[in-house]
């Protein structure tokens, strides 16, 4: 129950980062976006490590500085993707993906689910789905660009957790504080390196900070509740996040929620309720 909590709560500081990144990469170019959440994110890391210790094996600064790389392609995908819109579409699509492979990894290295278990994944899966339908604000069709987007920020926020999950249980923070440092520092020279095409626009700096600040608060979330549960629960319970960006979406940008949408955030309410049964 406790990994289900904090799951949940990774789930809900996720939707909100990806909100408040997406609308920040409305304003800026997403790599003037990142450049602020990446650091801040970082900075709240460091702030925890007296609270929750760290360590800093081989294994953890391997896993730390993998997952390092796939946050950096994740975080400029996602808020591009996200950026383009609708985001009521492209962030169930992007959540669906990433659910996948965290699920896949985790029932071959042998986690057993319950009859409750076994009904609420897919259902949960499916409820992902739902969220996703209809075609966002004002019936606009996300382009096969975006699309595209979605797809690969899913895949990279689902390499990041896996490889988040592979550091050794008793690091601390130590592969949050690795990965984040690596993907500052990949950002950061991103940005030296293509710096004259990045426009004159200055960016959203509180908004970006704010998001970057939740997505460091997910990610310790979702580790707890990783080291405490199963991992395919958890990666399940978390892409569950589209459903804050949906709900912040409809509150900021007026975007329609579709009846299907919300079916599916009925249907994901029971999913959670059966997976805690698991």
């Amino acid at each position: 129950m406790i990994a289900l909590l904090l799951a949940l709560g990774s789930s809900l500081a996720y939707g909100c980062a990806d909100f408040l990144g997406g609308l920040g990469a409305r304003k800026a170019h997403v790599l003037r976006t990142v450049m602020i959440a990446a650091p801040a994110s970082l900075t709240v890391e460091f702030l925890l490590w007296p609270f929750l210790g760290a360590s800093f094996a081989p294994a953890t600064l391997a896993w730390g500085a993998a997952s390092g790389v796939a946050s950096a392609v994740a975080f400029v995908l996602l808020y591009r993707t996200l950026a383009i819109g609708p985001m009521n579409v492209l962030s169930p699509i992007t959540a669906l993906v990433s659910a996948m492979l965290p699920v896949g990894v985790g029932l071959s290295q042998g986690e057993h689910l319950g009859p409750a278990g076994l009904i609420g994944l897919p259902l949960a899966l499916a409820s992902v789905v739902l969220v996703s339908a209809g075609h966002g604000a004002g019936g606009a069709r996300p382009s096969r660009t975006a699309l595209l987007l979605a797809f690969g920020a899913g895949a990279a926020i689902a390499l990041q957790l896996v490889f988040l999950h592979q550091a050794p249980s008793d690091s601390g923070v130590g592969p949050l504080i690795t990965g984040r440092a690596v993907s500052s520092a990949v950002t950061l020279a991103a940005v030296g390196l293509l710096f004259r095409r990045l426009g004159p626009e200055k960016p959203a700096y509180a908004m970006s900070a704010t998001a970057g600040v939740l997505d460091s608060v997910a990610n310790l979330l979702f580790l707890l509740a990783a080291r405490g549960g199963d991992l395919a629960v958890v990666a399940v319970i978390i892409a569950l996040y589209p459903a804050g960006t949906v709900l912040l979406a409809r509150t900021v940008l007026a975007e329609r929620i579709h009846r299907g949408q919300l079916i599916g955030l009925g249907t994901a309410a029971v999913a959670v309720g059966l997976l805690a049964l698991a």
